[in-house]
């Protein structure tokens, strides 16, 4: 499933693309869901970040985050081609609670999610994980690198998270597009299973 990059002129989609995708790029805040889109978009992405003002300290918290200055108030979008006939489009969720209604209606046409989250503050990733059980869309987990968060086994991340046994897990660097690429192939592959035994 090797990406095919458009080129710096090509803002258009291929007249061969016969299947669009959407999938959303879930997380906590500060869990790195900007960055992931960035690292595979094709086109550039859209942002819509601003400034963290003082007024938002009473409600977005920083502890253990450091040089957080800004954060995604609606949604960041990228767009991915896998081939000539099937293209991604992400949709990265805003990660703080009030962003709930906006979740819920991005959910909507979505066949799946990917859900990022730091060992540092793997109890935040709950709600989110909840949020999609209730919209029943199904989700793979990535575990985004931060250098100096502590490494655990799959086994303890897994039970930590109380995730299902055909949930999948990987462990992902939103910084990097081969490592970030890995990830969302494994939730392609994991929607892809769940189609055709559907079927069966």
């Amino acid at each position: 499933m090797d990406s095919v990059l458009a080129s710096d002129g090509d803002l258009y989609l291929r007249r061969t693309v016969q299947t669009a995708v959407k999938i959303l790029v879930v997380g906590h805040f500060a869990v790195g869901k900007t960055t992931f889109v960035g690292s595979l978009s094709e086109i550039r992405p859209l942002r819509t970040e601003e400034t963290m003002t003082q007024a938002g300290a009473l409600v977005d918290d920083l502890a253990g985050i450091d040089g957080k200055t800004t954060t995604t108030v609606a949604m960041d979008f990228g767009r991915l081609t896998l081939s000539d006939s099937l293209v991604l489009y992400l949709f990265g969720a805003p990660g703080q609670q009030r962003f709930t209604r906006l979740w819920q209606d991005m959910t909507q046409g979505a066949l799946g999610a990917l859900v990022l989250a730091d060992t540092r503050r793997l109890e935040q990733s709950f709600d989110v994980m909840g949020l999609l059980e209730e919209q029943g869309l199904p989700y793979a987990v990535a575990v985004n690198h931060f250098d100096g968060a502590p490494a655990h086994p799959e086994e303890e991340i897994r039970e930590a998270l109380d995730l299902l046994p055909e949930t999948p897990l990987i462990t992902c660097d939103a910084r990097d597009r081969i490592s970030s690429t890995h990830a969302l192939i494994t939730l392609v592959e994991y929607l892809q299973n769940r189609t055709v035994q559907e079927h069966v």
